[in-house]
């Protein structure tokens, strides 16, 4: 019997191998697929070929979507959203075991006072006077300002999604292109802002356009790093809606090379992340290439 990280793959519910066994499924697919055509005589450069490969390949394939997806969402240094007993401050709270409980954890406004006390001290530290007229209030806004750069920490996907999943027969390429993203280096504490592309192929659901860009939202709005942010934004839109293949492209400027370091105010970083068809299917991924690069 199969079994993929100790899990049978043999169980009614649908299962859902690694990403690393993805690739290996999906290629094998692939291959043994090209081959029974090449006996069967058929044309493996005829339009259309890999759909009518992907239709033939096994159920693995065709739910390429990750295994623990939560725990692909949550990388480490991100705390769990909303957050639970494993973040950090929160490890001995019953109340993430005991609803009934009276203990909440605190609220964001609750954590505004501390906040402006550290950006009181890192006031005072740079030499400054916190009382002078012009410093008087700047712990409160930037302590204000803070949270709001970081409020993804309290979104989920679930709850910005708000059931915008739509039952549609259509297996044809979506794309959202140039979706404003700003975020803040996990490194520097410092901004990097760009553009986000989303593309995915559905399997008969579809996800409200404009969630695409909640989504983006609940990832960007803390402290990351593009990679990691990349990352996270394909897995969530396979959590989503369980397409076929899901891509994301981002363009982004960091503000941490831009006015300090190496000060290269041109420099631009570019990632990607392709599961599914996007990656195994060369020209599915130029597709989506070039529906993003074209004007």
């Amino acid at each position: 019997m199969a079994t993929v990280n100790g899990k049978d793959l043999n169980m009614e519910q649908p299962a859902v191998p690694p990403s690393s066994l993805i690739r290996r499924v999906s290629s094998r697919s692939i291959r043994n697929s090209i081959s029974e055509d090449k006996e069967n005589g058929v044309d493996n450069n005829s339009k259309g070929s890999f759909v009518s490969k992907y239709k033939k390949a096994p159920e693995a394939f065709k739910s390429f979507h990750l295994n623990d997806v939560d725990n692909e969402l949550e990388v480490p240094g991100t705390p769990m959203t909303p957050r639970t007993s494993t973040t950090p401050g929160h490890e001995n709270c019953t109340f993430h075991h005991d609803l009934e409980l009276d203990h909440r954890p605190p609220t964001r406004e609750a954590l505004l006072p501390d906040m402006a006390n550290s950006y009181r001290l890192l006031l005072t530290g740079l030499g400054e006077d916190p009382e002078r007229q012009g410093l008087l209030k700047t712990p409160e806004r930037a302590a204000k300002a803070m949270l709001f750069f970081t409020k993804g920490y309290d979104q989920s996907l679930e709850e910005v999604l708000n059931n915008a999943i739509f039952d549609e027969d259509t297996d044809e390429m979506v794309v959202v292109k140039d979706i404003e993203m700003f975020s803040m280096c996990e490194h520097h504490l410092v901004p990097f802002y760009g553009k986000v592309s989303i593309g995915y192929l559905p399997q008969g659901k579809i996800l409200g356009l404009s969630k695409l860009a909640r989504i983006v939202e609940i990832f960007s709005r803390r402290l990351q790093v593009q990679e990691r942010l990349t990352k996270q934004i394909a897995i969530a839109v396979t959590q989503a809606v369980r397409p076929a293949g899901v891509a994301v492209v981002i363009e982004g400027v960091h503000m941490c090379m831009v006015m300090r370091g190496v000060q290269k105010i041109n420099s631009k970083t570019v990632t990607s992340t392709m599961l599914g068809v996007f990656r195994d299917d060369p020209k599915t991924r130029e597709e989506f290439l070039n529906l993003v690069h074209s004007k």
